[in-house]
């Protein structure tokens, strides 16, 4: 389920730009883990990039349109924190909070390989250590 607040906060940044058709909407969930044995529709993430063909993010699109590369983070007990997808030395991709959110990051493990398609899970280096995020959706912007 989409939260209007998180879609509110990406089509905002998103509003009135010519955009690629393949950047999409990709909404991460928190997976199963000790602290959340059935995972947690509450705590996750909302970005928008462009996306290849095989469901990657696409390198050359994103470096062309990275200013429109948003993410919101979201969870339950603490306001959204705003940013944007960053591409890192070596070629790392991060999540970098530098709109409302105080410049904090967090890295994608391995996102440049990632598949990001409904069903899949990727990884997420966050503050606390690294967490498990299924692919609940990915929709056109």
């Amino acid at each position: 389920m989409q939260h209007p607040k998180h879609l509110d906060a990406i089509s905002q940044a998103l509003a009135g730009a010519d955009l690629p058709p393949n950047f999409r909407r990709i909404r991460l969930e928190l997976a199963r883990e000790k602290s959340h044995p059935e995972g947690s529709p509450a705590i996750g993430y909302l970005f928008a990039a462009p996306l290849s063909a095989d469901g990657r993010i696409d390198a050359d699109l994103w470096h062309r349109y990275h200013g429109y590369c948003r993410v919101v983070r979201f969870r339950p007990d603490a306001p959204d924190k705003i940013g944007h997808l960053v591409r890192k030395p070596g070629g790392n991709w991060a999540f970098r909070y530098d709109v409302h959110g105080g410049e904090g990051e967090e890295t994608g493990y391995h996102f440049g390989s990632e598949q990001f398609v409904p069903g899949e899970y990727v990884s997420i280096r966050e503050a606390d250590g690294l967490h498990a995020f299924r692919v609940v959706s990915v929709e056109p912007v």
